[in-house]
């Protein structure tokens, strides 16, 4: 079993089914709750950057599973693509539905967990020979 390949469909999932629901019911929701019109535009779009990380890095999550590369670089890369994603996306998950997020900092280190984990990339790809990753 590959868990990032795993952990890529879970997150593929969850993805799809927000971004489902922000496209078909999200504002609906938002305009019960009375916000402004310019409110719930500017949660929309948070919600459509959110998703669209999300997604991002589920793709870049389940290449990584794919390609069989095993090894340390290839293994903090995904964790912090994950870390990313509940950070960043979480965190603007939560102040489109939630209309707050705890400490203001969450977006921004997710952000950082998301450069994180393409650096490792980075040195991934110093360190694999052409045929080595099988």
């Amino acid at each position: 079993m590959s868990r990032s390949i795993v952990l890529a469909g879970l997150l593929g999932v969850v993805g799809v089914i927000i971004g489902a629901y922000a496209a078909h019911g999200l504002e609906g929701f938002l305009l019960k709750q009375e916000l402004e019109t310019d409110a719930i535009a500017k949660r929309l779009s948070q919600c459509d950057v959110a998703v669209r990380y999300h997604m991002l890095h589920t793709l870049a999550i389940l290449a990584l599973g794919l390609s069989g590369v095993k090894n340390k670089s290839a293994s903090i890369a995904v964790l912090f693509w994950l870390f990313g994603i509940g950070l960043f996306s979480g965190g603007l998950y939560s102040m489109v539905f939630l209309g707050k997020m705890g400490h203001w900092a969450i977006v921004p280190s997710g952000g950082l967990c998301f450069i994180i984990g393409w650096t490792a990339v980075v040195i991934l790809g110093f360190g694999v020979k052409s045929n080595e990753h099988r």
